[in-house]
């Protein structure tokens, strides 16, 4: 097996606060990082301490005087030369995301290609930073807008995407020209610091201050700092519903700024006039895949009730070809979930779903053996369900999957709009009515309404996001990057008159 660990420059013991090319040392506690693939211990990282904390706000906002005052262009050739690294890295790195996080090989590979996706987004967006020019009513004056870089950005990320979506927003934060202060998930550790020992040669190269990409590893506390720090004018969190709700309401106190990623909890609408196949495809790798440890991962399927016996024959057996195992290994279609905590969050749900009325008709439940170390492996199940059962409205993350029925697409939509989340939803079908209902107003309710792919995964090019308890933030692509910018309205008299507007008369 490739050396992942060592091409990476992981140690046994790593500091968890780095400045860009420095790392500090820290009296913080040291958390271990166990892979869920194995159970193995892969390494240990100190975590922030306060003298720690300080350091890097100070340094992120020292940077920022500098970075800002940087060449858009400039700072995207900095971005490029990141998409090149992690190019050259994306093998080892894919591995370590795999290993760490417990998704397939392939996943982790795609993961990584998506930090070069938007590297070369972000690119493109260095030459694209527009404004507007506006009329003005004043004679002899002239108004445009412009986009000022923001601050020190706060970015908090999730487990399931390590280092997905911390690109998604650094790599846009950054050549916007603002500094990022990371705190990943305390649960993959080794993909923040793997990253940042990369893109730290890339700085090194090129003479970038320190503290302009800046990480903080450690618990909730560090998130909490984060998110009430009126010096951090923005802060990006992705991660569930309830941390959620405490960052906007911490980071809204002190009038700032947030972005976020929530839970979902997605729908995929089968039509008896869809191509059924399709539909089975991007059903069973929705639900399935990543071990159902997606926020756009699919949890409820809406099926037409004509179809509905045959498209649940053949999920059945399409379910019983699902191959669990160790995620490095590329024959295997489903790792482990991250960590036993999230093995007990799926059995509670299994009970739940089963009290209510839920009938299985794949079962779930762990796998153990040799095959299976660490405990975390568990089996995607499905359960035929109503629509108002409590547990439906409820995301597990992990892999469960809710089935019901419905007559008429009207019906389906309101089933689906049905939920306090509103992230990734779809419809299968090959009617152009039906297609254009759900996309319209009186459609999907939902940040990403897809037709004829499922609702799992998100291109770079779009802006990624979603509503209602899914927070309302975008990030990634598109207009996305007004999110990490100020907006500056200006007008300009050319004239040597001075006129009011709306023709108001003021003498002296």
């Amino acid at each position: 097996m490739v050396d992942f660990i060592g091409q990476l420059k992981i140690s046994s013991v790593n500091q968890g606060i780095s400045t860009g090319q420095f790392w500090i040392g820290s009296s913080g506690t040291i958390i271990p990082s166990y892979s869920p693939v194995d159970g193995a211990l892969i390494a240990n990282v100190y975590t922030a301490d306060e003298n720690g904390y300080e350091t890097i706000v100070r340094k992120a906002m020292e940077a920022f005087v500098v970075w800002r005052n940087w060449p858009a262009p400039k700072r995207g050739e900095i971005i490029r030369q990141i998409g090149e690294k992690m190019r050259q890295f994306k093998t080892p790195l894919g591995m370590l995301v795999s290993y760490e996080m417990g998704k397939s090989l392939q996943e982790g590979m795609g993961e990584v290609q998506e930090m070069i996706d938007i590297c070369d987004f972000a690119v493109g967006l260095s030459r694209q930073l527009y404004g507007l020019s506006m009329h003005s009513e004043r004679p002899a004056h002239r108004m445009y807008e412009q986009w000022h870089p923001l601050g020190p950005a706060g970015i908090i990320s999730a487990f399931n995407f390590p280092v997905a979506v911390w690109s998604w927003n650094a790599m846009i934060a950054m050549v916007c020209g603002d500094t990022v202060i990371w705190k990943p998930s305390e649960k993959t550790p080794l993909c923040a610091i793997a990253c940042q020992k990369l893109i730290a040669e890339v700085f090194a190269h090129n003479n970038v201050p320190e503290g302009v990409s800046n990480v903080l590893i450690g618990d909730r506390s560090i998130g909490e700092k984060l998110s009430l720090d009126s010096r951090i004018p923005l802060i990006s969190a992705t991660g569930s519903t309830r941390m959620g709700k405490a960052v906007g309401a911490a980071v809204a106190s002190r009038l700032g700024r947030s972005i976020l990623e929530l839970g979902g909890n997605n729908a995929i609408i089968v039509s008896d006039k869809a191509d059924i196949n399709i539909a089975i495809t991007a059903s069973v790798f929705g639900a399935a895949g990543t071990a159902g440890q997606r926020c756009t991962s699919t949890r409820r399927l809406i099926v037409q009730e004509n179809i509905y016996e045959q498209f649940r024959d053949k999920l059945i057996d399409a379910y019983r070809q699902l191959k669990i195992g160790n995620p490095l290994d590329e024959n295997n279609h489903v790792g482990p979930l991250i960590d036993k905590d999230a093995v007990k969050i799926y059995l509670t749900a299994i009970e739940k779903c089963k009290k209510e009325g839920g009938n299985f008709i794949v079962e779930g439940g762990v796998l153990e053996g040799m095959e299976y170390p660490g405990g975390c492996y568990v089996m995607p199940c499905i359960a035929e369900v109503q629509p108002h059962f409590e547990i439906v409205h409820t995301e597990t993350f992990a892999p469960i999957l809710y089935l019901m029925k419905y007559a008429a697409p009207e019906e389906a939509i309101a089933i689906q709009n049905n939920v306090p989340q509103g992230l990734s939803s779809s419809i299968m079908t090959l009617d152009l009515r039906e297609a254009e209902l759900f996309l319209s107003a009186g459609g999907s309710d939902c940040g990403i309404a897809n037709v004829n792919i499922g609702t799992s995964g998100a291109e770079i090019g779009g802006a990624f996001g979603g509503e209602k308890q899914t927070g309302g933030g975008r990030e990634s692509g598109s207009d996305a990057w007004k999110g990490y910018m100020r907006r500056q309205t200006t007008t300009i008299n050319w004239s040597s008159q001075l006129p009011l507007a709306q023709g108001i008369r003021f003498n002296i």
